[in-house]
């Protein structure tokens, strides 16, 4: 009987598993504090430290990755010390919401403003209402801006995607796809900027008694054909710089498509073979209509790319030549003229056309189970 008392003793002084531990979380609330310390005197010393660049990128990689292991080994021994109720509610968010903070401090908050700021004056102290949203359906050069998006998100979208989808076909047939697939690709290794470059150099332009430093130029001169300045004839020359980015991305399209096409049973296209279906029969009926997830995917991507597109109209034209884009127009409004309501409304009616194709993408990513 005295021993029996004992055992219930026992189990009435020891805490279940499930239960709350104030130990625990005290050590988890002291490591936490340490941490955050540990992360204040680090900023301090990378702050003020004189000691050579590679032995302060060697403390910061150290230290940076380090803390943030801590951090979260911390934060987790605190919620692990909650009972289980609260601890399968908490968990999630203490590896979550870190990014959650980060996004909403460097994205929502921002957007916020820069909502708030378009319906003000250039130095956005008086308030103007809508007056910049209706400069931007008025204005002459905004009206151009859209026209140019929009031959950039038709043009530069379909070619992408047709020709990603031909060379994925073409390649997948080829003794010669890793060699091919990886000259295609190539082009994706490159910034928009330093593929701008080259390509302004291609399109370089001389008077025809000049040497052609221009490859365009140097080939139509050789076959006699007088040199052409290329970027600068209206409305060819936005063709011309759409050209740079189906050569960057149709490597991206293509790799995708090629994955996909590894993907469709092979049985079934022996079916339709055998059944008589000829190549391009079975192409658009079976093969196109089951990787048709990936096309959308693959389309979507591609248009928001086109929608935001800067780099290479500002590295190319800066924007003249009949060659603005709706990103241009904002960095020229708001960091060059100083227009900072104008400029703020210019970005939020981009995000407007932008939000729409994003939630789209993201939509038929959890429908085909991308993530």
């Amino acid at each position: 009987m005295a021993q029996t008392d004992q055992i219930r003793s026992d189990k009435a002084t020891t805490p279940s598993p499930g239960a709350w531990s104030p130990s625990r979380f005290l050590i988890g609330v002291l490591s936490l504090v340490v941490v955050l310390i540990i992360f204040f005197l680090g900023f301090i010393y990378l702050k003020s430290s004189d000691q050579p660049q590679v032995f302060n990128a060697v403390v910061a990689i150290v230290w940076g990755v380090g803390a943030v292991a801590a951090f979260f080994t911390a934060a987790n021994a605190i919620v692990e010390s909650f009972s289980t109720r609260w601890r399968n509610r908490i968990q999630p968010y203490v590896f979550v919401g870190p990014g959650i903070a980060l996004l909403t401090w460097f994205l929502v908050i921002p957007a916020a403003r820069t909502f708030v700021q378009s319906f003000y004056g250039p130095s956005t102290t008086d308030f103007v209402g809508l007056s910049n949203y209706a400069a931007v359906f008025t204005d002459r050069q905004m009206l151009e801006s859209f026209r140019n998006n929009l031959m950039w998100l038709i043009l530069g979208t379909a070619l992408c995607v047709i020709l990603g989808l031909l060379i994925a076909v073409l390649a997948d047939r080829s003794r010669f796809e890793k060699v091919a697939k990886a000259l295609i690709f190539m082009p994706m290794a490159i910034s928009f900027v330093g593929a701008s470059v080259i390509w302004r150099f291609m399109y370089a332009y001389a008077p025809a008694e000049q040497p052609q430093i221009g490859l365009l130029n140097a080939i139509a001169v050789a076959f006699g054909l007088s040199p052409q300045s290329w970027i600068t004839q209206e409305p060819w020359n936005n063709f011309f710089l759409i050209v740079v980015l189906v050569w960057m991305q149709t490597g991206f399209s293509m790799v995708l498509f090629s994955a996909a096409l590894k993907g469709v049973p092979s049985d079934l296209l022996e079916a339709a073979r055998v059944d008589g279906a000829t190549e391009v029969q079975t192409f658009f009926s079976i093969i196109i209509p089951y990787i048709q997830g990936t096309i959308i995917t693959v389309t979507t991507t591609v248009a928001i790319f086109t929608l935001k597109i800067f780099d290479v109209v500002f590295v190319m034209t800066g924007g003249q030549f009949g060659t603005e884009v709706v990103s241009t127009k904002f960095f020229r409004e708001f960091f060059q003229n100083r227009n900072f309501g104008y400029g703020a409304a210019i970005a939020i009616v981009l995000f407007v056309c932008v939000t729409p194709v994003m939630i789209y993408n993201l939509r038929q990513l959890r429908h085909t189970e991308g993530f």
